[in-house]
């Protein structure tokens, strides 16, 4: 009498072998996880359970759990820019009125359900070894924060621009960090009122357009 195969699978759920995006996948949902909970806290077969593929696919996608997690704040890096571009583009060849609206986009993120402050800087907390490849991506990204601060202090005209993008750099991170401790409630909500007196010590108080009657 021949021996019934036992099923070692649900049928109702995908598998890795049924879907070629197992990496896209692991990558969803490491993203997540990771941004809710820190990288340290989530384990590898979190990710592969949620993500439901096998481990040999996780393996084949990263060669770690540090290259996941690398991986992670790479395409969070991607879309901040985008964001940066897309709130920047609103005011094409104006950089002070450029650098208010990324203020007043920015002090409306820590009302935003589920927010948990910058992916960057909970990721240089997390990993203070400046080898570490997640420290890596998230250096690279707060030095690339810092550098087009300046340079839109420099475009805006201003006495001191590397003194004006570090102070706005401040900014940035005091938004970061208090949202952490304060949630929605966060002081950010003064962060554009900060921004407007650092640009008014350095570029003089922003012209008033009056209205003809």
């Amino acid at each position: 009498m021949a021996k019934q195969k036992t099923a070692t699978a649900n049928p109702a759920k995908p598998t890795d072998e049924d879907n070629p995006s197992a990496r896209a996948r692991l990558l969803a949902v490491a993203s997540d996880l990771f941004y809710r909970h820190g990288i340290r806290s989530v384990g590898i077969d979190q990710v592969i359970a949620e993500a439901n593929v096998a481990k040999m696919s996780l393996y084949r996608s990263f060669a770690s759990k540090d290259e996941l997690a690398a991986a992670y704040l790479k395409e969070r890096d991607r879309l901040y820019w985008l964001w940066w571009e897309s709130v920047t583009g609103e005011h094409p060849g104006a950089p002070r009125d450029q650098l208010l609206a990324l203020f007043r986009a920015l002090s409306k993120l820590p009302a935003r359900p589920g927010w948990r402050g910058c992916p960057f800087t909970n990721a240089a907390t997390e990993f203070p070894e400046p080898d570490h490849p997640a420290r890596r991506v998230a250096e690279d990204n707060k030095r690339q924060l810092r550098r087009r601060l300046a340079d839109l202090a420099r475009s805006a005209g201003a006495r001191e621009p590397e003194s004006l993008g570090d102070q706005l750099v401040l900014l940035f991170e005091g938004v970061y960090s208090s949202a952490q401790t304060f949630g929605a409630a966060s002081p950010a909500k003064r962060v554009v009122q900060a921004a407007e007196a650092l640009l008014a010590a350095q570029l003089g108080k922003a012209p008033t357009i009056s209205s003809s009657r």
